[in-house]
């Protein structure tokens, strides 16, 4: 089993600087809580986390079947609760691919693969909200 240990520095207001994997990320928070909107938000990039984790996913699966995209867009949406503590009660995953006479069979089996067996951020995910998906082909 592996461990990730992320870093959380506090830097000035509501600015922290997380250092991940030897990256470093900005997170902040908007004006009108005492911020400075100098990163995104820690709920956002629950969303990219989703995003990403996905979309590697996918364009992986899909070069090992050998489908050829041009272009690949991962758009998820998140809902958040009114109440507080606010927190994400569902997810929208919106698979944009491009390309010429896509087969959607094959791409909706790699996505299909990414959300039920690959995708460790979904898979937790799951485990406590809805997660919807779409996927939408661009002939390009």
């Amino acid at each position: 089993m592996g461990k990730d240990v992320v870093k959380t520095k506090w830097v000035d207001g509501m600015a922290f600087e997380c250092e991940i994997s030897g990256h470093k990320v900005t997170i902040d928070a908007g004006s009108q809580v005492g911020g400075n909107d100098l990163g995104p938000r820690p709920k956002a990039l629950m969303l990219a986390s989703l995003g990403g984790c996905t979309a590697m996913d996918v364009i992986s699966i899909l070069k090992k079947m050998r489908v050829e995209v041009k272009d690949l867009n991962v758009i998820v949406e998140g809902d958040l609760t009114d109440e507080h503590p606010k927190h994400f009660y569902k997810m929208h995953v919106i698979y944009e691919v491009t390309g010429k006479d896509l087969p959607m069979d094959k791409i909706k089996k790699a996505v299909d693969l990414s959300e039920d067996r690959y995708c460790g951020v979904s898979a937790v995910y799951k485990q406590t909200m809805e997660i919807t998906s779409e996927i939408k082909l661009i002939e390009g």
